[in-house]
């Protein structure tokens, strides 16, 4: 019981120092995602095979499925910020107004 008092007692949530890390993984998982359709569809016209063709279209399909999410992803991460620096404005002793 003690240690997730503890646990819970230097949390603070997400930062504004937390916001280059999200956006650059974002932008990483952007970029292998259009290279890795790219590659998939210029294979795709090079096989000949209607086996392997089929898989690389599924491949292809559910990747841009997993492309959509990317945004929800975006406003998750920002309202975890948001929240974390509201939360944390409320942690500290206000000097007598």
């Amino acid at each position: 019981m003690e240690l997730s008092k503890l646990m819970l007692k230097d949390k603070k949530g997400m930062s504004l120092g937390d916001i280059y890390p999200a956006v650059l993984t974002l932008v990483l998982i952007g970029i292998v995602l259009g290279i890795g359709v790219y590659i998939l569809s210029s294979i795709n016209t090079a096989v000949t095979d209607a086996e392997a063709s089929t898989v690389i279209n599924t491949t292809t399909y559910a990747l841009g499925d997993f492309a959509d999410w990317i945004p929800i992803i975006v406003v998750v991460i920002a309202a975890a910020i948001v929240l974390g620096i509201v939360l944390s404005s409320f942690g500290r002793t206000a000097s007598g107004v």
